[in-house]
């Protein structure tokens, strides 16, 4: 498989050099290629019995096999994914995929993983080191923990608001031998996320310290994301009698832009439900539309690094092809009613919690009805987060009080560094510890 960007169709890449320069010069987001291999052949010999290291293995293999040999592929998938996603049969046609079984109970856990895997492999082979610089309120440093452990050639660079930062031990500080250097900003997260954009709005910064990042902007923490509906079909192809679609929160829309990459690669699916957004609606004629595609590429910014929305990536996958948008994504439009109910309905009459995410995603495919159920359609939703991290939406709705359990309480552990948090705009200091770690030798 090869790589190109959202603006410049004509310069592809490989998967390598789209990882480890995870954004393309011209500021849009690397994307697969049209060219995109047909899998069909690995999806359906996949069935109820396969794990999910063992089918991500054989889809990377399957996408990168010019770039990597089978067993290496296999050891990516398998060092990344100890754990499967879980499936679970609401009713005859409502199936539930929870991805929030990891240690910080998000998603994020499947994907932080699988890239932490790939660059250390890339960068072992290559003989090269490289550092992953991103903001974060606390959520995506609990994965990066955990995911760098026992890494050699990968450090993270984690900015985060002073009194912030969560789930990090003794030793995973640089200082101590491990592959975090945590810096604390005397600021807000959005203040984090400005030191990261100045840093990688210097190009030449990005190049002498071979930076990337851990986001979604990075097309190898998107790309697994579409392992989660092939793994989802081929556990529930022999219960499914009709059509299969999908119903997710919108969040950034990289769980919604993988899924196409998914259908893309020839997974058998009908359609992606989401709510309505400013950036994803439906017009008067109930079409769905990106209000953006109207202003061109070339007069919108760079694509923000540090916080990225995939709305580009939507874009681009539209384009390609046009007729997604009329019978392939169904936005529902909700109010915060419907999302209250549909919260109440899944714990009422199926004993789920949800939270806000999952409930949305539930009250979208309620509205969108009347297109799953023609030819005995099934949904699978897709719960993203332990309901456990939104008890409050959760005991407004049910009037349950959840806690989280022991791997998630260690995920929310504080941490206390003893070191002086840096001022919001004191970009000489961050780049003095990106600094350190070139001139310390410390990978």
């Amino acid at each position: 498989m090869r790589f190109v960007s959202t603006r410049d169709n004509t310069h592809e890449v490989s998967f390598k050099q789209a990882v480890l320069d995870c954004m393309p010069c011209d500021g849009g987001l690397y994307v697969p290629s049209d060219n995109s291999e047909d899998l069909r052949r690995w999806i359906l010999y996949a069935d109820e019995n396969t794990s999910f290291a063992s089918l991500a293995g054989s889809l990377t293999s399957a996408l990168i096999n010019k770039e990597f040999s089978p067993i290496i592929c296999e050891t990516i998938a398998s060092k990344a994914f100890p754990i499967d996603p879980v499936l679970k049969k609401l009713d005859d046609n409502l199936f539930l995929m929870e991805l929030y079984n990891g240690p910080t109970g998000t998603f994020k856990d499947y994907g932080v993983s699988y890239l932490a895997s790939v660059l250390e492999t890339i960068l072992t082979m290559d003989g090269e080191k490289s550092i992953l610089l991103d903001a974060t309120s606390g959520e995506l440093g609990a994965c990066m923990a955990k995911a760098l452990r026992g890494k050699h050639l990968l450090k993270s660079v984690l900015v985060a608001p002073k009194g912030k930062l969560r789930s990090l031990e003794e030793e995973d500080f640089v200082w101590n031998g491990g592959n975090i250097y945590p810096i604390e900003v005397d600021g807000t997260v959005e203040d984090c996320h400005n030191l990261v954009r100045k840093i990688f709005s210097e190009r030449s910064l990005v190049e002498k310290y071979h930076l990337t990042v851990a986001n979604t902007a990075n097309i190898g923490r998107l790309l697994p994301q579409a392992f989660f509906y092939t793994y989802a079909f081929s556990h529930l192809k022999k219960l499914v009698t009709g059509d299969m679609y999908y119903a997710l929160g919108a969040g950034n829309y990289g769980t919604l832009v993988s899924g196409l990459y998914g259908w893309r690669l020839a997974l058998p699916v009908n359609g992606f439900i989401v709510p309505s957004s400013p950036e994803l609606l439906r017009d008067t004629m109930g079409n769905c539309v990106v209000p953006d595609s109207i202003v061109p590429l070339n007069d919108r910014n760079a694509t923000d690094p540090s916080e990225p929305s995939n709305i580009e990536r939507l874009e681009h996958v539209f384009k390609v092809n046009s007729l997604i948008l009329k019978s392939f994504v169904y936005p529902a439009e909700l109010k915060n009613e419907d999302v209250d109910n549909a919260c109440k309905e899944l714990f009422v009459k199926y004993n789920v919690f949800a939270d806000k995410d999952l409930a949305s995603a539930y009250a979208a495919a309620l509205m969108r009805k009347e297109t799953t159920k023609r030819d005995d359609g099934s949904v699978v939703l897709i719960s993203r987060t332990s309901p456990a991290l939104d008890k409050d939406f959760v005991k407004h709705n049910t009037g349950e009080v959840l806690e989280l359990d022991s791997k998630l309480s260690g995920a929310f552990k504080p941490v206390t560094l003893g070191r002086k948090a840096i001022a919001p705009e004191d970009i000489e200091s961050l780049i003095s510890v990106l600094n350190s770690l070139n001139l310390l030798r410390l990978f």
